[in-house]
């Protein structure tokens, strides 16, 4: 198991490119299984999950070829409609490929989903909805069964505005026979790049990127060459590394309009943040300022970046007030960064944030995703040294994090223990 090991209070400066969206690549190459043909990808970025699917993908019976961050998968072949345990439990995404299956082969057995400790996020609302288009739906010893001879369009209310829920259906729906209406779907920009590649497929959607979206059925699709859009959480994550270590950085190859929310809190916070069409640059001039935050879906603050604006608010001049409406156990790293001086309350979805003077170095365990972000953000920030255990969450959302950190002038390194 890998650690990573970083020496604090260096300044970073200089460029960074964001890698491709992991929320946007999972379910586009989730959709190669819907067209015969093979299918290209570009911009993938090199990450556990992404390989995890590329397994899952090959065990369904797709041929896939990838060299470096360009992605073939060819489905010609799809030949298997059984996603197992072994292969699903690594990967909470990996329920992305039930709707593709029972629209392609008309039957789909999927191992239940895990991931990251985070919360409960049940699928039930992706299963309600495949129900509605007909499909017959049973669970049994830890699997999902559904089956339809072919599923049939239907309107369908999103009781919330589940992203792999919304996806799952849209992928449904585009080979299911008649018009189908999702209503308070997601909105995240993740949505709108898998509606364009769907579309560029041969599939008839409208109002991607809003709480309405209709989908006319078609007979069939065709393959297509895509590149995946920027990751807006990597990029959010470099902006507040930026914010924290007072220097010029520049983040380059991203989409900053998919984080308005980020840099209007970062900008409350005192940052001084420039935005051009596909980079932005941001220096801190000032003490940090608190600033209240509560998460929110898309447009609203991304709760993926929830735990990096949390090591922010731990230095910043006062107190702030960070409520957690998504996910019901995305506290987790609160103990992890009091460990490093941080004063922080939890009460309920409530974190109350006391600016210190500094945070100190010290042994702390990644326990999800982002988590492990926010302890490697608190890592350059602090003195002295802090060593971040379990990074393997890292590597499932994060394309070598640590090296472009070193290539900004961190003084950080993976070790093997």
């Amino acid at each position: 198991m890998d650690r990573i090991i970083i020496q604090g209070g260096t300044r970073l400066s200089g460029d960074v490119k964001i890698s491709g969206a992991k929320n946007a690549a999972l379910p586009i190459l989730a959709s190669a299984l819907l067209a015969d043909g093979a299918n290209t990808y570009q911009n993938v970025p090199c990450l556990k999950d992404i390989e995890s699917m590329k397994q899952l993908m090959i065990h369904l019976g797709a041929r896939v070829e990838n060299n470096d961050d360009t992605y073939q998968i060819d489905a010609t072949g799809l030949n298997n409609f059984e996603a197992p345990y072994d292969l699903v439990r690594k990967m909470r995404a990996s329920i992305l490929v039930l709707g593709p299956l029972v629209a392609r082969l008309g039957r789909a057995r999927v191992s239940l989903p895990g991931g990251c400790a985070i919360g409960a996020r049940p699928i039930n609302l992706h299963l309600e909805a495949l129900g509605r288009m007909g499909a017959d739906i049973d669970i049994r010893h830890g699997y999902v069964e559904a089956s339809a001879d072919r599923l049939t369009g239907g309107e369908i209310y999103l009781d919330i505005p589940t992203v792999t829920g919304t996806e799952n259906i849209m992928m449904a729906a585009v080979l299911a026979d008649g018009n189908t209406v999702i209503r308070n779907a997601a909105r995240e920009p993740e949505i709108v790049a898998l509606a364009d590649v769907l579309k560029q497929m041969g599939a008839n959607i409208v109002g991607e990127g809003t709480s309405v979206i209709s989908i006319k059925g078609v007979s069939s699709l065709t393959p297509v060459l895509v590149s995946i859009i920027p990751d807006r959480i990597e990029a959010g994550t470099f902006l507040t590394a930026g914010f924290l270590t007072g220097d010029n950085l520049n983040i380059t190859g991203c989409q900053p309009g998919h984080l308005s929310a980020v840099i209007d809190k970062l900008r409350q916070a005192g940052a001084v943040i420039e935005v051009h069409s596909d980079k932005m640059s941001i220096k801190r001039t000032e003490k940090i300022k608190s600033t209240d935050l509560t998460t929110m879906p898309y447009p609203g603050f991304p709760t993926d970046m929830q735990a990096q604006f949390m090591v922010l608010m731990s230095i910043a001049d006062g107190m702030s007030i960070i409520s957690e409406t998504v996910f019901e156990n995305r506290f987790i790293h609160v103990s992890e960064l009091k460990r490093m001086g941080a004063d922080i309350e939890i009460s309920g979805n409530t974190a109350m944030v006391r600016g210190v003077d500094y945070l100190s170095g010290a042994p702390v365990m990644a326990t999800d995703l982002r988590a492990s972000a926010s302890l490697i953000l608190a890592g350059l920030v602090a003195r002295g040294e802090t060593v971040v255990n379990r990074v393997y969450h890292l590597d499932r959302g994060y394309d070598a994090i640590e090296k472009k950190f070193a290539a900004l002038g961190a003084k950080i390194f993976r070790e093997k223990v």
